[in-house]
Protein backbone atom coordinates (compact mmCIF):
# COMPACT_ATOMS: atom_id res chain seq x y z
CA UNK A 1 0.00 0.00 0.00
CA UNK A 2 2.87 2.27 0.74
CA UNK A 3 4.42 2.11 -2.94
CA UNK A 4 1.33 2.55 -4.28
CA UNK A 5 0.65 5.46 -2.07
CA UNK A 6 4.05 7.20 -3.22
CA UNK A 7 2.80 6.97 -6.81
CA UNK A 8 -0.79 7.72 -6.46
CA UNK A 9 0.59 11.32 -5.53
CA UNK A 10 2.34 13.03 -7.48
CA UNK A 11 -0.52 12.72 -10.08
CA UNK A 12 -3.66 13.56 -7.52
CA UNK A 13 -2.35 16.88 -6.69
CA UNK A 14 -0.62 17.84 -10.57
CA UNK A 15 -4.84 17.38 -11.19
CA UNK A 16 -5.62 19.85 -8.67
CA UNK A 17 -2.87 22.14 -10.19
CA UNK A 18 -0.75 21.84 -6.81
CA UNK A 19 3.13 22.30 -6.43
CA UNK A 20 5.16 19.26 -5.07
CA UNK A 21 7.12 20.69 -2.82
CA UNK A 22 4.20 22.47 -0.39
CA UNK A 23 3.33 18.46 0.85
CA UNK A 24 4.82 16.53 3.28
CA UNK A 25 4.26 13.38 4.39
CA UNK A 26 4.85 11.64 7.41
CA UNK A 27 4.75 8.48 8.95
CA UNK A 28 3.31 6.84 5.35
CA UNK A 29 2.64 3.20 7.02
CA UNK A 30 0.11 5.24 9.59
CA UNK A 31 -2.21 6.01 7.42
CA UNK A 32 -4.56 4.68 4.58
CA UNK A 33 -4.27 6.79 1.80
CA UNK A 34 -8.15 6.01 0.28
CA UNK A 35 -9.08 9.75 -0.54
CA UNK A 36 -7.31 13.22 0.62
CA UNK A 37 -9.51 16.14 0.79
CA UNK A 38 -7.54 19.08 -0.75
CA UNK A 39 -10.60 21.57 -0.08
CA UNK A 40 -8.11 23.58 1.64
CA UNK A 41 -4.92 24.75 0.08
CA UNK A 42 -1.80 23.64 1.78
CA UNK A 43 0.30 26.32 3.71
CA UNK A 44 3.92 27.03 3.89
CA UNK A 45 5.49 28.86 6.48
CA UNK A 46 8.81 30.68 6.31
CA UNK A 47 9.94 29.19 9.41
CA UNK A 48 11.79 25.81 8.99
CA UNK A 49 10.42 23.84 11.54
CA UNK A 50 6.91 24.64 10.87
CA UNK A 51 5.24 22.39 7.89
CA UNK A 52 2.40 21.37 6.87
CA UNK A 53 1.10 17.95 5.60
CA UNK A 54 -2.29 16.72 4.05
CA UNK A 55 -3.94 14.07 7.00
CA UNK A 56 -5.85 11.44 5.37
CA UNK A 57 -9.43 11.92 5.71
CA UNK A 58 -9.43 8.33 7.46
CA UNK A 59 -7.71 9.02 10.44
CA UNK A 60 -5.47 6.02 11.78
CA UNK A 61 -7.00 4.71 15.10
CA UNK A 62 -4.12 4.80 18.04
CA UNK A 63 -5.33 2.76 21.32
CA UNK A 64 -4.93 5.07 24.64
CA UNK A 65 -4.26 1.94 27.08
CA UNK A 66 -0.56 3.37 26.93
CA UNK A 67 0.57 7.36 27.12
CA UNK A 68 2.09 7.72 24.14
CA UNK A 69 -0.86 6.98 21.67
CA UNK A 70 -3.46 8.86 22.61
CA UNK A 71 -7.04 8.34 20.60
CA UNK A 72 -6.64 10.97 17.48
CA UNK A 73 -9.81 12.35 16.69
CA UNK A 74 -11.30 11.93 13.03
CA UNK A 75 -9.91 14.80 10.84
CA UNK A 76 -9.56 15.37 7.32
CA UNK A 77 -7.79 19.27 6.87
CA UNK A 78 -4.62 19.92 6.10
CA UNK A 79 -2.66 20.00 9.08
CA UNK A 80 0.63 22.06 10.34
CA UNK A 81 3.40 20.04 12.45
CA UNK A 82 6.40 21.72 14.05
CA UNK A 83 9.54 20.09 14.03
CA UNK A 84 11.71 21.53 17.42
CA UNK A 85 14.68 20.49 19.27
CA UNK A 86 13.77 18.17 22.19
CA UNK A 87 12.57 20.30 25.33
CA UNK A 88 13.43 20.09 28.48
CA UNK A 89 11.57 20.35 31.78
CA UNK A 90 13.23 22.58 34.10
CA UNK A 91 10.33 21.86 37.14
CA UNK A 92 9.34 18.69 37.42
CA UNK A 93 7.96 16.72 40.49
CA UNK A 94 8.84 12.62 39.78
CA UNK A 95 7.62 11.67 43.88
CA UNK A 96 8.85 8.03 44.59
CA UNK A 97 7.72 4.46 44.78
CA UNK A 98 4.69 3.54 43.04
CA UNK A 99 3.84 7.13 41.97
CA UNK A 100 7.51 7.14 40.40
CA UNK A 101 6.92 4.29 38.39
CA UNK A 102 3.74 5.44 37.45
CA UNK A 103 4.67 8.98 35.99
CA UNK A 104 8.16 9.09 34.68
CA UNK A 105 7.58 7.58 31.53
CA UNK A 106 5.43 10.58 30.68
CA UNK A 107 8.30 13.08 31.23
CA UNK A 108 10.52 10.41 29.61
CA UNK A 109 8.79 10.64 26.03
CA UNK A 110 8.08 14.40 25.84
CA UNK A 111 11.34 15.81 27.48
CA UNK A 112 15.19 15.46 27.46
CA UNK A 113 15.89 16.38 30.85
CA UNK A 114 13.95 17.44 33.90
CA UNK A 115 15.48 18.99 37.14
CA UNK A 116 13.79 17.08 39.57
CA UNK A 117 12.58 18.46 42.61
CA UNK A 118 13.57 17.27 46.09
CA UNK A 119 10.71 17.90 48.45
CA UNK A 120 10.01 14.08 48.99
CA UNK A 121 9.68 12.68 52.77
CA UNK A 122 12.15 12.66 54.12
CA UNK A 123 13.50 15.64 51.44
CA UNK A 124 16.46 15.34 49.62
CA UNK A 125 18.79 17.53 51.61
CA UNK A 126 22.17 15.81 51.14
CA UNK A 127 24.44 14.82 48.17
CA UNK A 128 24.37 10.78 48.99
CA UNK A 129 20.29 11.02 49.32
CA UNK A 130 20.14 12.90 45.71
CA UNK A 131 22.77 10.52 43.97
CA UNK A 132 20.74 7.57 45.57
CA UNK A 133 17.53 8.95 44.05
CA UNK A 134 18.61 9.42 40.84
CA UNK A 135 19.18 6.12 40.67
CA UNK A 136 15.31 5.42 41.58
CA UNK A 137 14.56 7.58 38.66
CA UNK A 138 17.00 5.47 36.09
CA UNK A 139 15.70 2.38 37.50
CA UNK A 140 11.69 3.15 36.73
CA UNK A 141 12.61 4.31 33.12
CA UNK A 142 11.24 2.63 30.13
CA UNK A 143 14.25 0.31 28.64
CA UNK A 144 15.71 1.87 26.04
CA UNK A 145 15.11 5.96 27.63
CA UNK A 146 17.54 8.22 27.01
CA UNK A 147 15.87 10.84 29.42
CA UNK A 148 18.40 12.35 31.81
CA UNK A 149 17.27 13.59 35.76
CA UNK A 150 19.30 16.48 36.86
CA UNK A 151 18.89 16.40 40.57
CA UNK A 152 18.80 18.81 43.24
CA UNK A 153 19.22 19.95 46.84
CA UNK A 154 16.36 21.03 48.99
CA UNK A 155 18.24 24.27 51.03
CA UNK A 156 17.62 24.34 55.05
CA UNK A 157 18.91 26.38 57.87
CA UNK A 158 21.33 23.71 58.53
CA UNK A 159 22.36 23.16 55.05
CA UNK A 160 26.43 23.21 55.01
CA UNK A 161 28.92 24.81 52.13
CA UNK A 162 30.53 21.60 52.11
CA UNK A 163 27.54 19.95 51.02
CA UNK A 164 27.38 22.58 48.09
CA UNK A 165 30.90 21.35 46.91
CA UNK A 166 30.23 17.34 47.13
CA UNK A 167 26.79 18.49 45.20
CA UNK A 168 28.58 19.67 42.23
CA UNK A 169 31.59 17.11 42.88
CA UNK A 170 28.28 14.51 41.86
CA UNK A 171 28.00 15.17 38.52
CA UNK A 172 24.22 15.04 39.10
CA UNK A 173 22.99 17.86 41.17
CA UNK A 174 22.62 21.18 39.25
CA UNK A 175 20.86 23.48 41.29
CA UNK A 176 19.70 23.87 45.37
CA UNK A 177 15.94 24.98 45.98
CA UNK A 178 14.70 27.33 48.31
CA UNK A 179 11.40 26.51 49.98
CA UNK A 180 9.98 29.14 52.54
CA UNK A 181 9.00 26.66 55.20
CA UNK A 182 5.67 25.65 54.78
CA UNK A 183 4.67 27.09 51.35
CA UNK A 184 4.08 24.12 49.33
CA UNK A 185 3.72 19.90 49.55
CA UNK A 186 6.61 18.83 51.74
CA UNK A 187 8.59 22.20 52.47
CA UNK A 188 8.19 22.03 56.30
CA UNK A 189 11.97 21.76 56.32
CA UNK A 190 12.17 24.40 54.23
CA UNK A 191 14.36 27.83 55.19
CA UNK A 192 13.62 30.58 57.72
CA UNK A 193 16.21 32.26 57.84
CA UNK A 194 17.73 32.98 54.31
CA UNK A 195 20.32 35.83 54.71
CA UNK A 196 21.47 34.72 58.28
CA UNK A 197 22.15 31.06 58.80
CA UNK A 198 22.23 30.42 54.40
CA UNK A 199 24.23 33.18 53.64
CA UNK A 200 27.56 30.59 54.13
CA UNK A 201 25.74 28.74 51.63
CA UNK A 202 24.72 31.08 49.38
CA UNK A 203 28.38 32.31 48.92
CA UNK A 204 29.74 28.57 48.12
CA UNK A 205 26.78 28.11 45.76
CA UNK A 206 28.43 31.71 43.38
CA UNK A 207 31.54 29.43 43.63
CA UNK A 208 30.94 26.38 42.08
CA UNK A 209 28.07 28.26 39.64
CA UNK A 210 24.98 26.19 41.06
CA UNK A 211 21.67 27.93 40.72
CA UNK A 212 19.21 28.87 43.33
CA UNK A 213 15.79 27.79 42.64
CA UNK A 214 12.89 29.60 44.32
CA UNK A 215 9.69 29.13 45.13
CA UNK A 216 8.79 32.92 45.43
CA UNK A 217 5.79 33.19 48.02
CA UNK A 218 5.86 33.97 51.64
CA UNK A 219 4.30 32.32 54.24
CA UNK A 220 3.27 35.09 56.41
CA UNK A 221 -0.59 33.96 57.17
CA UNK A 222 -1.09 37.65 57.44
CA UNK A 223 -0.84 38.34 53.97
CA UNK A 224 -3.46 37.45 51.05
CA UNK A 225 -2.77 34.20 49.69
CA UNK A 226 -3.24 35.74 45.68
CA UNK A 227 -0.76 38.34 47.19
CA UNK A 228 2.24 36.11 48.48
CA UNK A 229 4.32 36.41 45.27
CA UNK A 230 4.35 40.28 45.08
CA UNK A 231 5.41 40.19 48.82
CA UNK A 232 7.66 37.92 48.16
CA UNK A 233 9.47 39.41 45.39
CA UNK A 234 9.58 43.21 47.47
CA UNK A 235 10.88 41.83 50.58
CA UNK A 236 12.98 38.57 49.53
CA UNK A 237 13.91 38.26 46.37
CA UNK A 238 15.07 41.69 45.45
CA UNK A 239 17.23 42.20 48.48
CA UNK A 240 18.79 38.95 47.72
CA UNK A 241 19.66 39.86 44.26
CA UNK A 242 21.31 42.60 45.67
CA UNK A 243 23.39 41.27 48.49
CA UNK A 244 24.24 38.40 45.93
CA UNK A 245 24.51 39.78 42.38
CA UNK A 246 26.85 37.20 41.45
CA UNK A 247 24.61 34.13 42.05
CA UNK A 248 21.61 32.70 39.71
CA UNK A 249 18.46 32.41 40.59
CA UNK A 250 15.59 31.05 39.02
CA UNK A 251 11.75 32.00 40.24
CA UNK A 252 10.09 29.18 39.63
CA UNK A 253 6.16 28.88 38.35
CA UNK A 254 6.11 32.58 38.17
CA UNK A 255 2.19 34.01 38.51
CA UNK A 256 2.12 37.71 38.53
CA UNK A 257 2.52 40.13 36.29
CA UNK A 258 5.10 41.40 39.58
CA UNK A 259 7.35 38.88 38.51
CA UNK A 260 7.50 38.92 35.18
CA UNK A 261 8.67 42.47 35.54
CA UNK A 262 11.22 41.80 38.02
CA UNK A 263 12.70 39.27 36.07
CA UNK A 264 12.76 41.88 33.49
CA UNK A 265 13.94 44.76 35.20
CA UNK A 266 17.28 42.17 36.03
CA UNK A 267 21.00 42.66 34.14
CA UNK A 268 23.43 40.65 33.90
CA UNK A 269 21.71 37.06 32.88
CA UNK A 270 21.82 35.86 36.75
CA UNK A 271 18.18 35.92 36.83
CA UNK A 272 15.40 33.69 34.96
CA UNK A 273 12.09 32.09 35.45
CA UNK A 274 9.86 29.20 34.84
CA UNK A 275 6.42 29.52 33.65
CA UNK A 276 3.91 26.74 34.00
CA UNK A 277 1.31 25.35 31.09
CA UNK A 278 -1.65 26.05 33.83
CA UNK A 279 -0.54 29.38 34.81
CA UNK A 280 -0.51 29.99 30.78
CA UNK A 281 -4.11 28.57 30.01
CA UNK A 282 -5.95 29.18 33.93
CA UNK A 283 -6.93 32.21 35.84
CA UNK A 284 -8.46 31.80 40.13
CA UNK A 285 -12.30 31.34 38.27
CA UNK A 286 -10.75 28.30 37.18
CA UNK A 287 -10.74 26.86 40.68
CA UNK A 288 -14.40 27.61 41.30
CA UNK A 289 -16.48 27.10 37.83
CA UNK A 290 -19.03 25.00 38.26
CA UNK A 291 -18.10 24.28 41.63
CA UNK A 292 -14.94 23.86 43.59
CA UNK A 293 -12.13 21.74 41.42
CA UNK A 294 -9.32 20.30 43.49
CA UNK A 295 -7.84 19.55 39.97
CA UNK A 296 -6.93 23.04 39.56
CA UNK A 297 -5.71 24.01 42.49
CA UNK A 298 -2.10 24.65 42.74
CA UNK A 299 0.52 26.27 44.69
CA UNK A 300 1.19 29.10 43.45
CA UNK A 301 -2.37 29.81 43.17
CA UNK A 302 -3.66 30.53 39.98
CA UNK A 303 -3.90 34.33 39.96
CA UNK A 304 -6.37 36.91 37.87
CA UNK A 305 -6.54 37.09 34.53
CA UNK A 306 -4.34 40.05 33.34
CA UNK A 307 -1.56 38.27 35.57
CA UNK A 308 -2.19 35.26 32.91
CA UNK A 309 -2.11 37.69 30.18
CA UNK A 310 1.14 39.40 31.34
CA UNK A 311 2.34 35.36 31.36
CA UNK A 312 1.71 35.20 28.14
CA UNK A 313 3.33 38.22 27.00
CA UNK A 314 6.45 37.18 28.18
CA UNK A 315 6.78 33.83 27.19
CA UNK A 316 6.01 34.73 24.05
CA UNK A 317 7.82 37.47 23.53
CA UNK A 318 11.27 35.66 22.57
CA UNK A 319 13.04 37.10 26.08
CA UNK A 320 15.44 34.55 26.89
CA UNK A 321 15.06 34.53 30.60
CA UNK A 322 11.89 32.73 31.01
CA UNK A 323 11.63 29.56 29.90
CA UNK A 324 9.69 25.97 30.29
CA UNK A 325 9.29 24.70 33.49
CA UNK A 326 5.99 22.42 33.78
CA UNK A 327 5.76 22.14 37.94
CA UNK A 328 3.79 18.89 37.19
CA UNK A 329 2.74 17.73 40.74
CA UNK A 330 1.14 14.22 40.61
CA UNK A 331 -0.90 12.80 43.33
CA UNK A 332 -3.45 10.16 43.71
CA UNK A 333 -6.88 10.98 43.09
CA UNK A 334 -8.53 10.55 46.85
CA UNK A 335 -5.56 12.99 47.75
CA UNK A 336 -6.77 15.48 45.72
CA UNK A 337 -10.64 14.89 46.13
CA UNK A 338 -10.97 15.29 49.92
CA UNK A 339 -11.55 17.59 52.64
CA UNK A 340 -8.03 18.80 52.64
CA UNK A 341 -6.92 17.96 49.34
CA UNK A 342 -3.10 18.35 48.22
CA UNK A 343 -2.37 21.21 45.77
CA UNK A 344 -0.45 20.10 42.17
CA UNK A 345 -1.69 20.24 38.62
CA UNK A 346 -0.52 16.94 36.94
CA UNK A 347 0.35 17.95 33.40
CA UNK A 348 3.57 15.83 32.09
CA UNK A 349 1.13 13.85 29.72
CA UNK A 350 -0.42 17.41 28.27
CA UNK A 351 2.50 20.38 28.71
CA UNK A 352 3.38 20.32 24.84
CA UNK A 353 0.25 20.41 23.54
CA UNK A 354 -0.74 23.16 25.67
CA UNK A 355 2.15 25.39 25.10
CA UNK A 356 1.90 24.94 21.63
CA UNK A 357 -1.51 26.08 21.78
CA UNK A 358 -0.77 29.00 23.35
CA UNK A 359 1.90 30.09 21.62
CA UNK A 360 -0.21 29.47 18.42
CA UNK A 361 -3.19 31.61 19.75
CA UNK A 362 -0.52 34.18 20.69
CA UNK A 363 0.88 34.09 16.46
CA UNK A 364 3.97 33.50 18.46
CA UNK A 365 4.80 30.04 16.64
CA UNK A 366 8.37 30.71 15.85
CA UNK A 367 9.37 31.20 19.35
CA UNK A 368 8.51 28.13 20.76
CA UNK A 369 11.48 25.96 20.32
CA UNK A 370 13.52 28.85 21.86
CA UNK A 371 11.23 28.88 24.72
CA UNK A 372 10.57 25.05 25.23
CA UNK A 373 14.46 24.06 24.13
CA UNK A 374 16.80 26.32 24.05
CA UNK A 375 16.47 29.09 26.76
CA UNK A 376 16.96 26.30 29.86
CA UNK A 377 20.02 24.90 28.72
CA UNK A 378 21.41 28.06 27.68
CA UNK A 379 20.68 29.61 31.34
CA UNK A 380 22.19 26.14 33.25
CA UNK A 381 25.24 26.55 30.65
CA UNK A 382 24.36 22.87 29.42
CA UNK A 383 24.70 22.12 25.96
CA UNK A 384 21.04 22.28 23.68
CA UNK A 385 19.68 18.70 22.93
CA UNK A 386 20.26 17.43 19.72
CA UNK A 387 16.99 14.67 18.83
CA UNK A 388 13.67 16.83 17.56
CA UNK A 389 10.25 15.57 18.45
CA UNK A 390 7.36 16.91 16.08
CA UNK A 391 3.92 18.03 16.99
CA UNK A 392 1.19 17.68 14.51
CA UNK A 393 -2.08 20.26 14.66
CA UNK A 394 -4.05 17.55 14.65
CA UNK A 395 -6.91 16.66 17.35
CA UNK A 396 -6.16 14.13 20.08
CA UNK A 397 -8.18 13.33 23.78
CA UNK A 398 -6.55 13.09 27.20
CA UNK A 399 -6.83 10.25 29.09
CA UNK A 400 -9.75 10.60 31.73
CA UNK A 401 -6.90 9.03 34.52
CA UNK A 402 -3.90 7.01 34.73
CA UNK A 403 -4.28 3.61 37.24
CA UNK A 404 -1.15 2.61 39.07
CA UNK A 405 -0.68 0.24 42.01
CA UNK A 406 -2.23 2.68 44.45
CA UNK A 407 -5.00 4.37 43.07
CA UNK A 408 -5.17 6.78 39.94
CA UNK A 409 -4.14 10.26 38.92
CA UNK A 410 -5.96 13.18 36.87
CA UNK A 411 -4.36 14.68 34.30
CA UNK A 412 -5.04 18.06 33.70
CA UNK A 413 -6.91 18.75 30.75
CA UNK A 414 -8.76 15.42 31.39
CA UNK A 415 -10.97 13.88 29.12
CA UNK A 416 -10.61 17.24 26.78
CA UNK A 417 -9.41 17.25 22.98
CA UNK A 418 -6.41 19.39 22.52
CA UNK A 419 -5.07 20.68 19.19
CA UNK A 420 -1.71 19.13 19.41
CA UNK A 421 -0.22 15.92 19.09
CA UNK A 422 2.98 15.45 20.03
CA UNK A 423 5.48 12.37 18.64
CA UNK A 424 9.53 12.33 19.05
CA UNK A 425 11.47 11.50 15.99
CA UNK A 426 14.94 10.25 15.55
CA UNK A 427 18.25 11.91 17.01
CA UNK A 428 19.79 14.15 14.15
Amino acid sequence: MLSSTRSMFPRYLSSYGMPMHGLVVVDCNLYDFIEVDFTEPLIWLSSKMIKTFALPCKAAKLPCGEFGKPNQVKASRARMQLSITKPDDWHLHLRDGDLLEAVVSHSAQHFGRAVVMPNLRPPITTAAAAMAYHESILKALPSGSNFTPLMTLYLTDSTSPSEIKLARESGIIFAVKLYPAGATTNSQDGVTDLFGKCAPVLEEMIEQNMPLLVHGEVTDPDVDIFDREKVFVDTVLRPLIEKFPRLKVVMEHVTTMDAVKFVESCDGGHVAATVTPQHLVLNRNSIFQGGLQPHNYCLPVLKREIHRQALVAAVTSGDKRFFLGTDSAPHERQRKECACGCAGIYNSPVALSIYARVFEKAGALDKLEAFTSFNGPDFYGLPRNTSKVKLTKTPWRVPKSFSYAAGEIIPMAAGETLEWLVDSVSPQ
